[in-house]
């Protein structure tokens, strides 16, 4: 009979593979938003992805009954679900949706990286080499040469205004989730955290939208894939990662996303994967690389 695992091997096992699958589950999110934002208004579609998040979280609380968290635990949850799933989303689609191009919302975004090191500099006494610093602006530089050519046009006020939002709710969620959320049991702390971000967008759709949705099944199809892929299964990763590692080397995965997002739309939706797109990725991974290179490792 075969000798069980060691459970710290299982623990190393899934630390290692976590990053890999976290950056194929958080790219895929595009497949989503692409197949439901035609379907519906962005604030009635982000409120309908919460609201199915929320009854699911709501069935797994109530069968597993896991502890909740105190009143500041609360708080605290409450609050990185409105920075990181309200503020990010929502400005995000809000964006695309004033029709900003995607890949300009992409480039704003990616500076998340460098500003989250900042302040994880300074707030949460994170060293950040040199080495690291000039990873993170590579990954910037691959980033635009990713999106190069899908950042034509100019948004407007409001577009702009979104993309800043969703910079500043991705950036200070992170560094929250960080300091605060880490010791918060997950079933309960996420089912705090999409209740406040589903309350959010469900207000922004009452005071904006006229919430009219077409129930086709590309659009069930669309709001179950982001329900359970990117709204529990990538962002658990996400938080996994953060809580396990140091934050700069965590958000600098994220210059891979649009690198991924690019190739399965070259895969799924044949566009176009330009020479410069293709050197952006060879540059965004040489950025990443750098960050997370640890000297003196084997």
């Amino acid at each position: 009979m075969p000798e069980p695992v060691p459970r710290h091997s299982l623990t190393d096992l899934a630390v290692f593979a976590a990053p890999a699958v976290f950056l194929v589950l958080w790219s895929s999110g595009f497949v989503g938003s692409k197949l439901g934002m035609p379907y519906a208004e962005p604030m009635t579609f982000l409120t309908i992805r919460m609201g199915g998040v929320v009854a699911l979280l709501a069935v797994i609380v109530i069968a597993t009954r896991p502890q909740w968290p105190d009143r500041a635990g609360l708080w605290h949850s409450a609050i990185v679900g409105v920075l990181v799933h309200g503020c990010y989303l929502g400005g995000v689609f809000v964006a695309i949706a004033d029709r900003m191009p995607a890949g300009l919302v992409a480039l704003v975004v990616s500076l998340q990286p460098v500003l989250t090191s900042t302040l994880a500099n300074r707030l949460l006494g994170e060293r950040v080499t040199q080495r690291q610093w000039f990873g993170l602006a590579l990954g910037v530089v691959g980033v635009y040469f990713v999106v190069h050519g899908r950042t034509e046009g100019e948004g407007t006020l409001l577009a702009w205004i979104a993309c800043v939002i969703s910079l500043l709710g991705i950036t200070l969620g992170t560094l929250y989730q960080k300091r605060f959320g880490g010791a918060i049991e997950w079933r309960t702390g996420f089912l705090v955290q999409y209740a406040a971000a589903a309350l959010l967008f469900w207000l922004a759709a009452l005071m904006f939208e006229t919430r009219v949705v077409q129930w086709t099944p590309s659009f069930i199809f669309a709001v179950s894939y982001l329900v359970l892929v990117l709204s529990l299964g990538a962002i658990w990763l996400f938080y996994f990662l953060i809580r396990r590692t140091a934050t700069t080397r965590v958000v600098s995965l994220l210059y891979l996303m649009p690198p991924l997002t690019a190739l399965m739309s070259w895969v799924l939706f044949d566009e176009r994967l330009a020479p410069l797109a293709i050197a952006g990725m060879a540059v965004c991974v040489a950025g990443v690389a750098l960050v997370n290179w640890r000297p003196g490792r084997a």
